[in-house]
């Protein structure tokens, strides 16, 4: 779950027992670390949530990949981004770390098949290979202006019991995206190497950039009719959901869409019908409700990308007279990353910035970044604690 340069488990646990601290004392902080929008007064519509009490939820009827009226809504979703998704390609399940599950069950065999992932990136991959006995092999990203992906490192950690590399685009927390060009060129190594290629969508929505598309179809469909997927040389799945497009973790739906060559992307999807069946965890609820949740979604997803935008030029305009801190390029994402000065270790600056200032940050090695020192912050908070906190935190990391 950590770099490699913290020792043990000895820092986390150092940072978690000062948190537990603060909050046992009554400490109020500003917490820089919260990305849950239900809980940072983000504007829901009163009656988002009705349709989850439809009368037709009474009545039961299993379909493994979701029920035909969810997964033709989540389809039509697609056409946000100028393209047009076939229902049947599609897969729902209760969550994207729960899609991660049926995906890992679908290509590894336990105790010995591997999965490829990103460094930096978010730490609950490493859980969720663990858990399903599938090992984790590393390739990383490299910052040079904007953050890129190794190639290096992925052809020297490839072997033979690679089964899938997984990209997030967005990437949580660099807020980088992958270039076509790193698409094609993981899915010739993935074509080449009988794996599949595994693309977390789910910041899709939320390009800082109001002249920048965050969805890579976005960019290639733009003053063009719906068309089809660019189809995939490889077997892959697109990964998005409810907790970010919408804003709603807690309703708990994701979905699979399955691209590739249609021998493989059939096959996928027959064995992923019978891993489904035998689990069946998308609620019927959530599944009848979906077309409903999606669109009023939109309006949340409106606030939740202008309260994004807007602390993030907040935060550059702070951070502008610190010119010992950068704040790093960020192409999409909730997250932000700032460079900071290094007298002291990540470990002892966040948890200065926790006892004396009253402010909770993520270290960079909470990610796997390389090396020393990096900040993370959430851009979700309400504005004024953001930027009180912001404020606090370049006159520490500045000290």
């Amino acid at each position: 779950m950590f770099s490699s340069r913290v020792p043990g488990d000895l820092e986390p646990n150092r940072l978690t027992r000062a948190v537990r601290r603060a909050r046992a004392a009554g400490t109020a902080l500003l917490d820089l670390t919260a990305t849950n929008p239900t809980t940072a007064g983000i504007r829901y519509p009163a009656s988002i949530l009705e349709s989850l009490a439809s009368p037709a939820a009474l009545r039961y009827e299993p379909s493994p990949l979701g029920l035909p009226d969810a997964r033709a809504a989540v389809a039509r979703d697609y056409a946000r981004y100028g393209i047009n998704v076939a229902p049947e390609r599609l897969v729902l399940t209760a969550s994207t770390s729960d899609a991660y599950s049926i995906l890992f069950k679908l290509l590894c065999a336990p105790d010995g098949d591997a999965v490829m992932l990103p460094v930096p990136s978010y730490p609950l991959f490493d859980h969720l290979t663990r858990l399903d006995g599938v090992r984790s092999i590393p390739y990383r990203l490299e910052y040079h202006g904007r953050w890129a992906i190794d190639f290096e490192t992925v052809d020297e950690g490839w072997t033979g019991a690679v089964r899938a590399v997984l990209a997030v685009s967005p990437n949580n927390p660099t807020g980088s995206m992958l270039t076509g060009a790193e698409r094609a060129a993981l899915a010739e190594r993935c074509k080449a190497r009988d794996a599949a290629l595994i693309i977390d969508e789910v910041f899709a929505d939320y390009a800082l950039s109001a002249h920048e598309p965050s969805h890579p179809d976005r960019q290639k469909a733009k003053g063009k009719r719906e068309k089809g997927l660019e189809p995939s040389e490889c077997l892959t799945f697109r990964l998005g959901g409810l907790s970010k497009s919408a804003g709603l973790p807690q309703v708990k739906l994701g979905w699979i869409l399955v691209d590739g060559p249609e021998a493989l992307a059939r096959g996928a999807l027959e064995r992923l019908e019978l891993i489904c069946d035998t689990y069946l965890s998308v609620s019927t609820p959530v599944q009848r409700a979906a077309p409903s949740l999606i669109a009023a979604g939109a309006a949340v997803r409106a606030d939740i990308l202008d309260r994004i935008r807007n602390n993030d030029r907040e935060l550059r305009t702070l951070a502008a007279p610190y010119p010992s801190i950068q704040v790093l390029p960020c192409e999409a994402g909730w997250s932000a990353v700032l460079r900071v000065p290094s007298p002291r270790t990540e470990a002892d600056l966040v948890i200065e910035l926790l006892e004396r200032d009253g402010v909770l940050v993520h270290p960079g090695y909470f990610f796997d970044f390389a090396h020393e020192s990096f900040l993370v912050v959430s851009l979700l908070p309400e504005s004024p604690a953001f930027v009180e906190g912001v404020g606090r935190v370049l006159e520490r990391a500045h000290a």
